[in-house]
């Protein structure tokens, strides 16, 4: 580590950690929808890139299991049926259980510190009644959480299941909680890491993702 104040290089994003963020988003906003096909050709051009990177990106998503492939038909967007909701959640709260007990352990000041900020933005969205924001808000506070614990290995599996995550909420708009029970959940989750409350953190994350699995049967 250098000293205080010395430039050191900037990390750079290969061109093939660009495009896989740029698929990974399409996918989570719905731009590629569940169930599409991806065109090598089209999709080089959208992005200006020759295909050689572009086939690495692709890779890595159907490594994350956003893509699958299908023999002789190409790679497809996957499609989430209710039991990979269910999945989807559950598996959320393993990762989020496991980073909300390291953040207790480690770095409860700065993660309060960080989860406030990513509160606020959510309280602003909900303010503007913004569906998209508050999904956005949402899903970065939670990002927030995972990444706080110092774990790169659970924000690595978080990354994949917090774009499922929107891949259901899209699917299901109309499930999502009213924007003052969304901030107040969240508001709770805060609260508890601030009051160094551990026991309640844990059955607060747990109340919040079996919720969401209520609300989102189909």
């Amino acid at each position: 580590m250098g000293r205080l104040g010395e430039l050191e290089p900037v990390p750079r994003k290969s061109t093939v950690e660009i495009v896989s963020a740029e698929l990974r988003s399409a996918i989570m906003y719905g731009s590629l929808a569940p169930g599409a096909q991806l065109g090598e050709a089209d999709l080089a051009a959208r992005l200006g890139i020759s295909r050689g990177p572009l086939r690495e990106a692709m890779q890595r998503l159907v490594q994350e299991g956003l893509l699958h492939s299908e023999p002789h038909r190409g790679l497809f967007v996957i499609t989430l049926d209710e039991g990979d909701v269910e999945d989807v959640y559950l598996s959320r709260l393993a990762i989020e259980r496991a980073a909300c007990t390291l953040v207790m352990a480690r770095n409860r000041g700065e993660a309060l510190a960080r989860l406030t900020t990513a509160l606020d933005a959510l309280v602003e969205a909900a303010r503007q009644r913004d569906r998209v924001a508050m999904s956005d808000a949402d899903q970065a506070f939670h990002e927030v959480l995972v990444s706080a614990a110092g774990s790169p290995r659970l924000e690595r599996m978080a990354r994949t299941l917090l774009v499922e995550t929107r891949m259901c909420l899209n699917a299901l708009q109309e499930t999502y909680p009213e924007p003052e029970e969304l901030v107040d959940e969240h508001r709770r989750l805060v609260d508890a890491i601030g009051d160094g409350e551990e026991e309640r953190l844990l059955r607060l994350i747990e109340e919040h993702m079996t919720d969401s699995i209520e609300r989102l049967r189909v």
